[in-house]
């Protein structure tokens, strides 16, 4: 009579639970505290990060892209594609490439985020405003 290959330890499963727990509140504190430190360098509240909606209106704000896009980021498959186009802004916004943009905002956003928050980035304004119109800005 053996045991049922099957069952789980609950013990080991609670173990790993809390393992990925504490993995996930660490990386969690990481990103407010680069997502803190973006929003400071590019003039706008740091608090800014930890509050749910918000942040993806600042995140907007900075890009130079208009608020009513959040809405946009709501829908399914859009939102894919307005994400991949505001990570483009905001690279630009901090004197980056589009490539830095894709590959280390949109692909590898914390890892990116860290090296704007943290690296030599300064924030040249929202680029998505720099080619347009006064009468067309958001």
């Amino acid at each position: 009579m053996g045991t049922d290959p099957t069952t789980i330890d609950p013990n080991a499963a609670a173990a790993v639970s809390g393992v990925f727990l504490v993995i996930s509140l660490i990386f969690a504190v990481i990103g407010i505290i680069i997502m803190w430190k973006v929003n400071t360098k590019a003039g706008q509240p740091g608090w800014a990060a930890i509050i749910p909606i918000y942040n993806i209106y600042v995140w907007l704000k900075i890009a130079g892209r208009p608020g009513w896009w959040l809405v946009l980021l709501l829908i399914p498959v859009v939102n894919i594609v307005i994400s991949l186009i505001v990570s483009i802004d905001i690279a630009k916004s901090f004197a980056k490439d589009t490539v830095f943009g894709v590959v280390g905002l949109w692909l590898f956003s914390l890892i990116g985020y860290a090296i704007i928050a943290f690296g030599g980035a300064q924030y040249r304004g929202p680029a998505a405003l720099a080619g347009q119109q006064a009468a067309y800005r958001g």
